[in-house]
């Protein structure tokens, strides 16, 4: 599909919108999180030089969560999947918001409890499963990215209602990976730029398949806008964490758009960093049970950098370019194969 050059204007005014509105909530919000003494308790048990972050302040997801949410309401339309993209942000964002607050209330770093945080996340993907279901006629099929960017709307294989239990436990694990991947300073919003932008060039070629509409390229042009933008604070050394309602809202946007645009065969490539960090922590788990012995230093994968005496700017820089290099080999392909 060509994209004029109008689109093309409209889409990098609304990353740039993204950026400068999170940086400038993030002038208000950031005295705000410190006079409410909002602060990261460190796990006792990462990283020994991550115990000079304590107090520093968390919940700094807010910054951007409520930029988005002007950025949405600006550009008002009743097009499904937008909304259905604005509940899976803000349901998974709000899970994330209570685990902060119960840490911040007890003053300790575990939160909600796993079995809790599942419940709820299970219970969000059933909703959003369902209304995705009604609202676009979404089906059970799956698609190849491939095809879809050649305008070919056949789907590579249905599985029927296998479809719901296999991508529910797909879009928990890729929320959770996220979650995972905020571990240093600038990780989560670095990493995440690409996976953004990623979405906002599938969107432009996607146009008018599945409702699909402008509006969708903008909503990703924005995340990655405010990815930029919480940057500004959070890269090392970060003066503000986005915390659990941050990283939780993140994965939402990132499923969200899997969703919508039915690239969950897409996303593998696009979050391949996410999936690496959730991998090396099943991994780590299984060995040390199974064997006793562990696989990695220490897991996430970017903290076995960290004890390899890697530099924490150079772990994130490294994970970032990773990220950019798997959306655009995913891109690449989605094209040309």
């Amino acid at each position: 599909m060509i994209v004029d050059a109008q689109v093309i204007l409209r889409v990098l005014v609304w990353l740039v919108a993204g950026a400068l509105l999170t940086i400038l909530i993030g002038r208000f919000m950031l005295p705000l999180l410190r006079r409410l003494h909002v602060g990261q308790t460190i796990r006792a048990e990462g990283p020994e030089r991550h115990l000079s972050k304590a107090g520093t302040p968390t919940m700094g997801g807010l910054i951007f969560i409520l930029a988005m949410l002007i950025l949405f309401f600006c550009r008002f339309s009743n097009e499904p999947p937008r909304w259905i993209w604005l509940f899976s942000f803000l349901a998974f964002g709000l899970i994330g918001f209570l685990d902060d607050m119960y840490k911040v209330i007890l003053h300790r770093n575990l939160g909600l409890t796993g079995k809790q945080k599942l419940l709820g996340q299970f219970l969000t993907v059933a909703l959003l499963l369902a209304g995705n279901a009604v609202l676009t006629e979404r089906g059970t099929a799956i698609y190849l990215p491939s095809a879809l960017f050649a305008g070919q709307l056949e789907p590579w294989f249905d599985l029927g209602w296998g479809y719901y239990p296999l991508v529910a436990i797909f879009v928990v694990g890729m929320v959770n990976a996220v979650n995972l991947t905020d571990g240093l300073d600038g990780l989560a919003s670095g990493v995440s730029f690409p996976v953004m932008v990623g979405f906002m060039l599938s969107a432009l070629v996607l146009r008018g398949m599945f409702g699909i509409s402008e509006d969708i390229a903008l909503l990703a042009a924005a995340m990655a806008g405010c990815c930029l933008g919480f940057l500004f604070y959070n890269h090392y050394p970060a003066r503000v964490f986005m915390g659990d309602t941050g990283s939780m809202a993140l994965g939402g946007a990132v499923v969200g758009f899997m969703l919508v645009m039915r690239l969950e065969l897409g996303l593998i490539g696009f979050g391949l960093v996410y999936l690496l960090e959730a991998l090396s922590v099943m991994l780590q788990v299984a060995s040390f049970q199974l064997t006793g012995k562990r696989i990695f230093l220490m897991s996430p994968l970017h903290h076995h950098f960290e004890l390899k005496g890697w530099p924490e700017t150079k772990v994130t820089a490294m994970f970032v370019l990773a990220s950019a290099g798997f959306v655009f080999v995913t891109l690449i392909a989605s094209a040309l194969l």
